[in-house]
């Protein structure tokens, strides 16, 4: 009887637990809701859509003409020049703006993570850009770039160098682009990189002061190792930004001169919205979609093989 009376007990238990992880499960499926929906919404339907939409000759201005085209976008695509020219500024862009912006942002974080007194003046003022629109930003730094009236000219003459022409330059333009770029956006990474130095353990420094360890010695084999998975994320997010370079030579030199700043985002844009040839900047997406997953990738397996 008693045995009997147990294993309904247990049962009842059982069925109770069930019921448990069943509530368990329906709230933790609502909080994930919202993003999985927007997930599909704004990115995985997107992405679909411009797959199918790769195959077709469709201009938005006549939605109900679409014609597919089969592979054609394809071949148009691996024939254009200025497809090659836009993935070369886009990879040039890329591979200067990350390692350096990644070092001034460790520089700053160096910085202001010491006891200064104006520390937190210091802190708002690096963060500051990274609050602001690109847009203004883009606009203030056309102003400093003008070759006749920018600021940056003036100051050059006080020296006594010339003028330069800066944007209107195709040799300057991609440069001058990157500078204001990592001016822009170095203040994010220094907070981040500031979250992982305060996360470093001070016994190590006070440590390794006694056994004669002096500050670049400090630096190299504490700190900067100590930052591995924070210089990871900070490499890895600084790479997405960077390959999706788009406000700037829009509004600051439109991808000129001489197509020296136009970049795959810019094309897409150009193709897609300037021209109404939806179709070949599907084609163009789905590329750029696939580089930008083959760099993640390899950087992943890069920093995991290290």
């Amino acid at each position: 009887m008693q045995t009997a009376w147990s294993a309904d007990e247990h049962k009842i238990k059982q069925a109770s637990l069930g019921r448990q992880k069943r509530r368990e499960s329906v709230v933790g499926y609502s909080f994930i809701a919202p993003s999985v929906i927007l997930l599909l919404v704004f990115l995985v339907l997107p992405f679909m859509f411009a797959f199918l939409f790769g195959f077709t000759k469709f201009n938005l201005l006549r939605p109900d003409k679409i014609q597919f085209i089969g592979l054609d976008n394809y071949k148009l695509l691996f024939q254009d020049n200025l497809f090659y020219k836009s993935l070369f500024n886009t990879l040039y862009f890329t591979v200067i703006v990350v390692p350096v912006q990644s070092a001034v942002a460790l520089m700053l974080a160096l910085l202001v993570n010491h006891q200064l007194k104006l520390r937190n003046v210091y802190r708002i003022a690096y963060f500051s850009p990274v609050v602001t629109s690109m847009t203004v930003i883009a606009i203030l730094w056309i102003s400093l770039y003008n070759p006749n009236e920018g600021l940056i000219n003036s100051a050059l003459n006080f020296f006594e160098i010339p003028k330069q022409p800066f944007l209107r330059s195709s040799d300057q333009a991609m440069h001058s682009i990157i500078f204001m770029s990592v001016w822009q956006a170095a203040g994010y990474q220094m907070m981040i990189f500031l979250a992982g130095l305060q996360g470093i353990s001070k016994d190590i420094y006070e440590a390794s002061s006694i056994d004669g360890a002096n500050r670049f010695q400090q630096l190299r084999f504490i700190t900067i190792p100590s930052l591995y998975n924070v210089t990871v994320f900070v490499l890895t997010i600084t790479t997405i930004q960077a390959v999706k370079l788009f406000v700037q030579p829009y509004i600051m030199t439109n991808g000129g001169p001489e197509n020296t700043t136009r970049t795959l985002a810019l094309l897409i844009y150009q193709q897609g919205f300037q021209f109404r040839n939806a179709g070949y900047a599907s084609a163009i997406s789905v590329i750029f979609f696939l580089i930008v997953v083959f760099i993640s990738f390899s950087m992943k397996k890069f920093f995991r093989d290290r």
